[in-house]
């Protein structure tokens, strides 16, 4: 198309940093903070809320399933990994789900998979009800990882928006926690039924909630747009110069429609791309599902008491998320990003030299509590940064044209890497459990200078300027 989309790229830059312009230096996009808008983001939370319970389940029902279905090992295995065989099926639908449904219909989508699968587990009465209730919730699962993020993104005041998009992680983190300590106490069958609370507080919520007001533009509903970001604001404040920016950067897009994945090959899509990938590669290869999905087997071979140490490490991963919501839109993404991926190298750092000095018979009775360090290190930056801040990035950076394939294509990239980082684990493990932490190690070490050199800065900045700038 020749250098005629990067001309209108360099326009809508021009426009949006001119006090001429559209003003987006003054207070548009800088809202209020509405009830509605609190309500539509407690709504779509449900759906992360479900997630968290879906990957915390297996752990404490797992002595109850083996011996109310008579399930062997290698049976009951197979239902934990089938999650992430429908987070790939979800992962793949999740992007043009969003696109041609819109954010809230792809919510609808992903709660009605959730909320059968949940009822399929409560009820099963065979092996095969029981791993195809857990494959509806893999493909919820892939669906909202991507969806939440977006839709959170898209609706949020940009001097709030980095808070909001990191209460997801708190949401996430929590429901893992409280599945923990249901799970303890009730059967499987009852934590399953539980678990469908939040599906009916989403399901309801769903008939209250707005669209979001970029994807209705993106899809020439202009009137409708502009009823919805004024919902979204409050009916006292003033979106015109929001409304304006937002329709002016729509206009645009609309002359090339660029909406495949052969068109993600654009050199003007590449700094997105790289960035997107790179942090969702970075966050699983780094040692993501390894240490969430295996953090019992680590305990145990260091010789930390199992359960003080899931319930400790539970408790710091909820504080270090509240901490991680107040300092997010203040410090930014790319500072955090940069302090959360030195927290990942020093972590499985101290991790592997531990289990190292233990191989020796060094230092062996420090190797419990220098594991459990490593641990909290490692853990403590999924939850400030690392975990949360890559998807809120690419929701801000990704223009809405590709927004369906690039969501695709980075949901895909995510859920494959988990998959691959959480069958790999167990063999690196037996093969050498300091050598799979001096693995994560380098792959952080190099993420850091990949932080540094490729991530922008997106605080403080509407989507359409961040997006303008990233692809001009």
């Amino acid at each position: 198309m020749g250098d005629e989309p990067l001309l209108q790229k360099a326009r809508i830059q021009e426009d949006i940093e001119s006090d001429k312009g559209i003003g987006v230096n003054d207070s548009d996009g800088d809202g209020p903070v509405t009830l509605i808008l609190l309500f539509t983001t407690f709504t779509t939370l449900c759906g992360t809320f479900s997630y968290g319970t879906a990957a915390g389940f297996t752990s404490p029902a797992q002595t109850g399933i083996m011996a109310g279905l008579n399930l062997s090992l290698a049976e009951f295995s197979f239902f934990g990994a089938v999650l992430t065989i429908g987070g790939l099926v979800g992962a793949a639908m999740s992007g043009k789900l969003a696109d041609i449904f819109g954010r809230r219909g792809a919510l609808g989508v992903s709660n009605s998979f959730c909320m059968a699968g949940w009822l399929m587990i409560a009820f099963s009465q065979a092996t095969w009800s029981l791993d195809i209730g857990r494959l509806f919730l893999g493909v919820a699962a892939g669906v909202v990882s991507y969806v939440v993020p977006v839709y959170i993104v898209e609706i949020a005041p940009k001097k709030v928006r980095g808070t909001f998009s990191a209460i997801n992680s708190l949401v996430m983190c929590g429901s893992v926690a409280v599945t923990y300590l249901l799970g303890s106490v009730i059967s499987w069958q009852k934590l399953a039924l539980i678990s469908t609370v939040p599906c009916v507080f989403e399901f309801v919520g769903l008939f209250f909630i707005p669209e979001s007001p970029r994807w209705l533009s993106r899809n020439g509903r202009v009137k409708e747009s502009e009823v919805a970001l004024q919902r979204l604001r409050g009916n006292n404040t003033d979106i015109t110069k929001e409304a304006a920016e937002i329709k002016k950067y729509m206009e645009n897009l609309q002359e090339f429609k660029e909406d495949g994945f052969l068109d993600l090959l654009n050199p003007r899509y590449s700094r997105v791309i790289t960035v997107g990938i790179g942090l969702l590669v970075l966050q699983q290869l780094g040692g993501l599902s390894g240490y969430t999905f295996y953090l019992s087997s680590i305990f145990k071979k260091s010789g930390f008491p199992n359960n003080v140490g899931v319930m400790i490490s539970s408790v710091v991963q909820s504080v270090t998320s509240v901490l991680g919501i107040v300092i997010i839109d203040k410090y930014g993404r790319r500072s955090l990003l940069t302090v959360a991926t030195v927290m990942m190298c020093l972590g499985s750092l101290i991790t592997g030299l531990s289990f190292l000095f233990q191989s020796y018979g060094l230092l062996e009775h420090y190797t419990p509590i220098s594991t459990f360090m490593g641990v909290l290190i490692f853990l403590t930056s999924i939850t400030i940064g690392i975990g949360g801040i890559p998807w809120v990035m690419i929701s801000e950076m990704t223009p809405i044209n590709i927004k369906g394939s690039a969501g695709t294509l980075c949901n895909l990239t995510s859920w494959s890497s988990n998959w691959f980082v959480s069958y790999t684990f167990n063999f690196l493990f037996q093969w050498s459990s300091s050598g799979v932490f001096f693995i994560y190690t380098i792959i952080s070490g190099v993420g850091i200078l990949f932080v540094i050199k490729m991530v922008p800065e997106t605080r403080g900045r509407s989507l359409e300027e961040i997006q303008a700038t990233i692809t001009r």
